[in-house]
C-alpha cells in the first residue's frame, strides 16, 4: 500500500524560541487543472503588470498591407483588419479586462456588504425595507440591470465598472445579511455584548470579519462574472471606444469579418473563456477547502 508522504518545512515559530512545522503536503495533491488554472491567472496577471515585456508589437500600430493575415510565424495569432497583431493586442487588454473584473467585483462586495449589514443588525422596518428593494433588483438579469444603469450615466470603462458592480450589489448584500443574521447569535458576540464593548467594536471586530469571510471566497468566483459582463457590454458598444484593446471590442469588430476571418473573433472568445473558467476554479478550490471538503 502506498504511503502518503507530507512536505514539512521547519522555520521559527511566532512567539517562541523553537520551530515549528508548516505542512505542505495538501498542497502536493492539488488536481493538475488546478495547478493549470493558477499558472494562466499568473501568466494574466504579468501581462496585466508589464504587458509591453511580452507582445511582440505595438497593439495600435496599423499597416494596411499586413490586414487580415491569418496566424503564421511571425504574428502568431494572425493580424486584424488595420493590420494590427492580435496577440498584442490581446495581452494589452488584459489589463483593463482584470482592472474592470476586479473593481466592479470590489463595489458590489462593498455597497453588499454595507446593505447586508444594516439590514442584519438593523430594526425589522428598516430589514424589510432594504430586502424589499434587493428583491426588486434580483428580478432583473445582472446584464440587463447593467444595461439600464449604463443608459443612464453613459459609456465609458468608469461607468461600465460603476454599472457591473452596481448589478453585483443584491446578491452580496443577501449573503451578507444571512451571515450576520448566523454571527450575531453565535456565543463570542453575546460575550463581546454582555462585557459592555461598544456596539461598533462588536460590529467591526466580531461580528464583520466572521461574517464576511465566506461572502469573501464567493467574491473570487464572481470575478469571473464581472469580466464576462464586462465584456457583454463592450461588445454591445458601452465599453471603451475603439482602437482601444479590449476583448469584447475586439470581438464586436471581428464579428463583420467572421467569415474571412475567424480568428478575430476566436481567439478573443478563447481568452475570455480561459479567464473565467481558471478564476471560478480557484475560486471554487477556495471554497471548498474552507468548507473542509476533501480534496
Amino acid at each position: 500500500m502506498s504511503q502518503t508522504v507530507e512536505t514539512v518545512i521547519t522555520g521559527p515559530a511566532i512567539g517562541t524560541g523553537g520551530t515549528r512545522p508548516l505542512r505542505l503536503g495538501n498542497w502536493a495533491h492539488v488536481r493538475p487543472g488546478l495547478w493549470l488554472a493558477g499558472l494562466f491567472v499568473l501568466m494574466l496577471l504579468l501581462a496585466a503588470a508589464v504587458p509591453h515585456w511580452l507582445a511582440p508589437f505595438d497593439p495600435l500600430d496599423a499597416t494596411a498591407r499586413q490586414a487580415f493575415q491569418p496566424p503564421n510565424t511571425l504574428h502568431w495569432l494572425g493580424t486584424d483588419e488595420n493590420g494590427r497583431d492580435v496577440l498584442s493586442r490581446l495581452i494589452f487588454g488584459v489589463r483593463s479586462s482584470l482592472f474592470m473584473g476586479l473593481a466592479a467585483t470590489a463595489l458590489g462586495l462593498a455597497w453588499g456588504t454595507l446593505v447586508g449589514l444594516l439590514s442584519g443588525l438593523g430594526p425589522r422596518w428598516l430589514d424589510a425595507s432594504l430586502m424589499r428593494g434587493i428583491d426588486v433588483l434580483l428580478a432583473f438579469p445582472d446584464l440587463l440591470l447593467a444595461l439600464v444603469i449604463i443608459t443612464f450615466f453613459g459609456q465609458g470603462t468608469a461607468n461600465l465598472i460603476l454599472a457591473v458592480g452596481i448589478a453585483g450589489v443584491p446578491r452580496y448584500a443577501r449573503l451578507v445579511r444571512a451571515q450576520t443574521l448566523n454571527v450575531r447569535q453565535a456565543g463570542y458576540v453575546e460575550a463581546a455584548v454582555t462585557l459592555g464593548q461598544p456596539q461598533w467594536v462588536v460590529v467591526l471586530r466580531h461580528i464583520l470579519p466572521n461574517a464576511i469571510k465566506p461572502v469573501l471566497i464567493l467574491a473570487t468566483i464572481g470575478i469571473g462574472g464581472t469580466i464576462t459582463a464586462g465584456a457583454a457590454l463592450s461588445f454591445l458598444g458601452f465599453g471603451a471606444p475603439p482602437p482601444a484593446p479590449e476583448w469584447g471590442g475586439m470581438m464586436a469588430i471581428g464579428r463583420s469579418f467572421l467569415a474571412n476571418a475567424p480568428w478575430l473573433v476566436a481567439w478573443p472568445a478563447l481568452i475570455i473563456t480561459l479567464t473565467v473558467v481558471s478564476i471560478s476554479a480557484i475560486g471554487r478550490e477556495l471554497l471548498r477547502r474552507s468548507e473542509g471538503k476533501p480534496l
